[in-house]
């Protein structure tokens, strides 16, 4: 009898080590796809051109801290440090743009190279914009949030030389003219992708990690101007 007991405690212990673990996976992929995110407001129609090099904490961008991602303005510049592994964290600009040719410069500054940053366009809310990913190992993405799932728009992530890899700067920049939406770095055109869903919205900053935390990106000389 103890012998079956035994045997029942150790089922019992490995079902839940296991049940553990895949909530632990199903908890890391529902981060990174559902991104910590700040509350939007009511947004007024940017007047174009529009810049901030982040040297005025009161340019109004809607940033958020907590345990797992700081967001704000650093030393004049905007900088995103994600502190856990599996998360996306970002700033708004608060204003709603339509066609535009955005510009801005981003380092990364510490953390893994196996990361995400990069720009959001069009947002229409937390759950639905374009996303526009490199990443510190010298891939690109340009994707969309449709409010249940990330879709790739430019396929999976590709490899370029025209991103600078590591700890360096890179220059991004996004054209949206209607349903057009083109994607470079450092001068060079990366993608481009038609898509019909959202033609105005908000712009955000972001950085995200994937195993390792640590991740840490500054935005500077932001422009925005007519395309």
């Amino acid at each position: 009898m103890k012998r079956v007991r035994k045997s029942l405690v150790v089922v019992l212990g490995i079902l839940l080590v296991a049940v553990m673990i895949v909530l632990g996976l199903i908890g890391g992929l529902y981060s990174f796809i559902s991104p910590r995110k700040p509350r939007p407001t009511p947004m007024p129609k940017a007047a174009l051109p529009w810049s901030d090099d982040f040297s005025n904490p009161a340019s109004g961008w809607q940033v958020e801290s907590d345990f797992s991602a700081e967001v704000g303005y650093h030393e004049d510049a905007m900088r995103v440090l994600v502190k856990m592994p599996n998360l996306l964290a970002w700033a708004f600009a608060g204003r709603e743009f339509s066609d535009f040719h955005l510009a801005v410069e981003a380092t990364q500054v510490a953390g893994p190279d196996d990361n995400a940053y990069g720009v959001l366009v069009r947002i229409r809310d937390p759950d639905h914009f374009y996303l526009f990913s490199i990443s510190g190992d010298g891939h690109y993405q340009v994707s969309k949030y449709d409010g249940e799932e990330r879709k790739g728009l430019s396929g999976d992530w590709t490899p370029s030389n025209a991103i600078h890899p590591g700890a360096a700067t890179n220059l991004l920049e996004v054209i949206c003219q209607d349903t057009t939406m083109t994607f470079l770095v450092n001068g060079v055109q990366l993608a481009q992708v038609e898509d019909v869903d959202y033609r105005q919205g908000d712009i955000g900053l972001y950085a995200g990690s994937f195993f390792e935390p640590g991740v840490e990106v500054h935005f500077d000389n932001l422009r925005v101007e007519k395309p």
